[in-house]
């Protein structure tokens, strides 16, 4: 595991060793253990490297024998010993016990398409000095980041947005597109960054840049439901849990100390029971709770340590997490408004004091339909029987009510057609609520982008089952951009590597193949996973209410941290950014402050994550490391000038020519 960097000049232009390092400055916190750059013509390849596995002899950047072909890897290709004994019986030499080194010989084999050969997470650059290309490769799901970018004659790309600010040339933009992505769903988008020019390598893909041509982008990889109604739900199940232990087995390979974040939910704790299975030692569990007990999950976390005879540890969060937003703002990179990133933070954190690697439950909802969501959307299903001439009748009556009219919203949801009723139900911001969040300039800026019509078009796509859409939807922008996201940013935060067992792509694979009606049945989400370990957990896991991995913020706002969430927002930092209708702004506070609606904690938080990296990376000068604080408090620093100069940038100021 490691940050990877580098620079592939278009041009002609030599790449000089200090960007590369500059680069790799950024992202010390992913691979704290070692450095590694590699300069050649035109080219320059650099990492920080998180030792794993080969502690001593894994080094990068790595050639093949000749030295022709070199590569900078972040990630765990769990088959490599597979790989290696085949590629040994072509007659390939390898010098490192390592598993990066099983890609450049893949590559020599297979070309840039070796990536569909690799069982793992990975994000790997790799330069092909015969061919003078540069191939960039992403794993199947998004576990593992890659951002690049296409500057002053050059190809630049890194594991995360900081490193490659840190070279010159790269202008700070905002991408509107990416802000109204962001406030309609929580999350920049699958291609796009937050600024405008920086892409991601979005999953399952590659890209090959040389001299002289245009990158060139190809998926190598998807998945699509296509349930398999010749077996028996008993075949599922064996199957099933044939590929949970297989998965996590392999997922357990390190030289390192492992162990398992424990939420108390049934795909952590599926995880942390076959990790008990295979090994021969107490396994290391981490937990995180608060003394909110309507949020708190440590009793079944508790339960299941205590059923496996679990090393457990655990923490209770408290609101003072304060302290550690600005730190957050930095390693999440981008904007985010999903909150549980606070408690990922944390139990990495804890976990960081222990081990080095941590399994999770990631990707459980996605593959076997766990999400409340769909529940909502099986009842809500049952309306599409209204005639038309009805529905037509009763919209018109909506429009006649009052706004804040009890049932008012509820009536204009219901009433929408599929699958705008299920966007809307999952959106942060709609269209109504933008009108009012943006100042009118910037709303021409954001309007001109559509964030619904492409997610409405892969739910109305074939004519497969409705469940199977919204999964499959999940399954390549939820899962991606905000469960893997957060999981990838907040524990390489704390040094420690994040692995999913239940995203190995065979098991991915697997569950599109189970019909839908064995996932969701009779009101009960995730049927066919519960049979699967139902007699290997406990019930009282299996057969409790689902609780997300939120935190109490509605409590927070409303206590103690209702003052600093005014004095950011409302601050006069915030308000000459000109991008937010600070009336709105008030109103929103205030009615949070009144208690008046839980719908507010999503909306306001993501606020804040975005004032916060607008501060961190548009306001301060160009920085390694987070910029403090320095206008937004409890007491008497509030309104003080932030950073150097205080300064507002004006590309930041709508009269000063935004970025379209």
């Amino acid at each position: 595991m490691c940050g990877i960097v580098g620079i592939r000049s278009l041009s002609g232009q030599p790449v000089a060793r200090d960007e590369i390092r500059a680069m790799c400055a950024a992202l010390i916190h992913r691979g704290p253990d070692d450095e590694g750059c590699y300069v050649g013509q035109g080219v320059g390849l650099g990492m920080r490297r998180l030792s794993i596995i080969d502690l001593a002899g894994g080094h990068q950047p790595l050639c093949n024998e000749d030295g022709s072909v070199w590569v900078v890897f972040n990630g765990e290709i769990y088959n490599f010993r597979e790989l290696r004994h085949e590629l040994e019986g072509r007659g390939h030499r390898f010098t490192t016990e390592t598993d990066t080194e099983t890609i450049v010989h893949l590559y020599e084999e297979y070309g840039p398409h070796c990536v569909t050969r690799l069982r793992g997470m990975f994000a790997f650059a790799l330069w092909d000095a015969r061919r003078q290309q540069v191939v960039l490769a992403r794993d199947r799901l998004g576990i593992k980041p890659l951002y690049y970018a296409e500057a002053s004659g050059r190809l630049v790309f890194a594991s995360e947005l900081k490193a490659i600010l840190q070279l010159p040339g790269i202008e700070r933009r905002l991408n509107w597109y990416a802000v109204q992505h962001l406030f309609t769903w929580l999350t920049t988008p699958a291609a796009d960054s937050i600024l405008e020019g920086i892409r991601k390598l979005e999953p399952g893909h590659i890209l090959i840049a040389r001299y002289g041509g245009a990158p060139l982008l190809e998926r190598y990889w998807d998945v699509r439901s296509e349930p398999d109604y010749g077996h028996s739900e008993g075949y599922f199940v064996e199957r099933l849990r044939e590929l949970l232990h297989e998965a996590v087995r392999l997922h357990l390979v390190s030289d390192v100390p492992l162990g398992a974040f424990l939420s108390g939910g049934i795909d952590s704790s599926s995880v942390v029971a076959m990790m008990a299975r295979a090994g021969s030692r107490p396994v290391k569990t981490f937990s995180i709770g608060f003394a909110d007990q309507d949020y708190s999950e440590l009793h079944y976390a508790r339960l299941i340590a205590n059923a496996f005879g679990t090393d457990h540890h655990e923490l209770v969060l408290e609101p003072d997490v304060i302290e550690d937003l600005d730190e957050l703002t930095w390693f999440l990179d981008e904007p985010f408004g999903d909150s549980s990133a606070i408690p990922t933070y944390m139990v990495s954190k804890l976990a960081a004091q222990h081990v080095t690697v941590v399994l999770s439950g990631d990707g459980g909802d996605e593959l076997f339909a766990g999400y409340d969501r769909y529940l909502v959307e099986e009842r809500e299903r049952r309306l599409r029987f209204i005639p038309d001439p009805l529905r037509g009748a009763l919209r018109t009556m909506t429009t006649l009510l009052p706004p804040g009219l009890r049932g008012r919203n509820f009536l204009q949801h219901i009433l929408l057609p599929y699958p705008e009723r299920y966007l809307d139900a999952i959106a942060l911001f709609g269209e109504a609520k933008q009108r009012a969040l943006f100042r009118p300039d910037v709303l021409e800026l954001v309007a001109g982008h559509d964030p619904w019509a492409a997610t409405a078009r892969r739910l109305s796509d074939g004519d497969g089952h409705w469940l199977s859409a919204l999964q499959d939807l999940d399954l390549h922008t939820y899962l991606p951009l905000d469960i893997l996201t957060k999981v990838d940013r907040m524990s390489m935060a704390h040094s420690i590597e994040a692995r999913p067992p239940l995203l190995d792509h065979k098991l991915v694979e697997f569950a599109a193949t189970i019909p839908p009606e064995l996932k969701l049945h009779e009101g009960v989400t995730k049927g066919i996973f519960k049979r699967a370990v139902r007699g290997i957990l406990p019930d009282q896991v299996i057969d409790r209410p689902k609780r997300g991995f939120a935190i109490p913020l509605g409590r927070w706002f409303k206590g103690q941290l209702h003052q600093f969430v005014r004095e950011l927002l409302l601050s006069e930092t915030s308000r000459n950014r000109g991008i937010f209708n600070p009336n709105h702004i008030e109103d929103l506070t205030r009615r949070r402050g009144r208690g008046r609606t839980t719908d507010l904690d999503l909306e306001l938080w993501t606020l804040i994550s975005f004032e916060l990296w607008c501060r961190t990376f548009l306001d301060g000068s160009r920085r390694i490391g987070p910029v403090p604080r320095a206008d937004v408090g409890m007491g008497a620093n509030a309104g003080r000038a932030l950073g150097s100069t205080g300064a507002v940038p004006a590309p930041l100021k709508a009269s000063a020519g935004w970025s379209q």
